[in-house]
């Protein structure tokens, strides 16, 4: 069993250059996404060219929703069971 004394010990543990890394795991594990959110604002952005697949794939998904055969967000939450 995974005691909090554990945990201390294993965070006592470890080597400074590993904090940061803890630290966003710790908070994200207790709900606190803006590292997440800072993460993916400092993220490259993605500039390689969509596949002929990829393109077919968003050209299909443009036109479901222009149709309205969407799903809307709640409902997926409530599939989702979020």
């Amino acid at each position: 069993m995974v005691t909090k004394e554990h945990l201390h010990e294993l965070v006592d543990q470890l080597p400074e250059c590993n904090w940061p890394m803890a630290e966003r795991v710790l908070l994200r594990l207790n709900g606190d996404v803006s590292s997440l959110v800072e993460a993916l604002a400092r993220a490259p952005v993605d500039d390689e060219p969509l596949s002929p697949d990829e393109e077919a794939s968003l050209l299909r998904t443009r036109e479901d929703l222009a149709a309205g055969r969407g799903i809307p967000h709640e409902e997926l939450r409530r599939r989702l069971g979020l």
